[in-house]
């Protein structure tokens, strides 16, 4: 189905806007306290409107793992730091290796679908081919079995 502009629109089940918008959320949380070297729950507990509880599950299950998730991330990355990777593509990568760690139930394809559009919407050219590169590689290791990467694209090392 095209909108307006001509481009094609994926057509959603119900509840996936609420998971896309509780991760969209969550995304402008992360970054937020990136950017203000805070611990995202300082950054929750200032918000005059408390997110919703996806929201808070996302953003609490990514500081609480904050150590594993950046190691699964690290590990996948080749020739990328942490603190060299554009901040919106980090939050994203960190919400969906929290998703594929933690959310068995919910689809590797659904995750890694979810954080590519976030990073096309939100960081750079390259950051979609980017994230689903090495987000394949984190549900790889982190769910076994073959990690489908969306676009077929295997993007992950800064070098290309």
């Amino acid at each position: 189905m095209a909108d307006g502009g001509g481009q094609r629109r994926r057509r959603r089940r119900p509840g996936d806007d609420l998971r896309t918008e509780s991760r969209e959320r969550a995304l402008t949380i992360l970054y937020e306290a990136q950017s203000k070297r805070l611990e995202p729950s300082e950054v929750v507990a200032s918000l005059p409107i408390r997110p919703d509880d996806r929201v808070i599950e996302l953003v609490s299950g990514v500081q609480d793992r904050a150590a594993a998730i950046d190691e699964a991330i690290r590990s996948h990355a080749r020739n990328w730091d942490l603190a060299r990777m554009p901040v919106i593509d980090l939050a994203v990568l960190r919400i969906a290796t929290h998703e594929l760690m933690c959310e068995p139930d919910t689809p590797t394809a659904v995750i890694i679908d979810e954080a590519v559009e976030l990073a096309k919407r939100f960081s750079t050219d390259d950051s979609g081919r980017f994230v689903n590169g090495v987000l394949a590689a984190v549900a790889q290791q982190v769910r076994g079995g073959s990690a489908p990467a969306v676009g077929g694209t295997e993007a992950h090392d800064a070098t290309e």
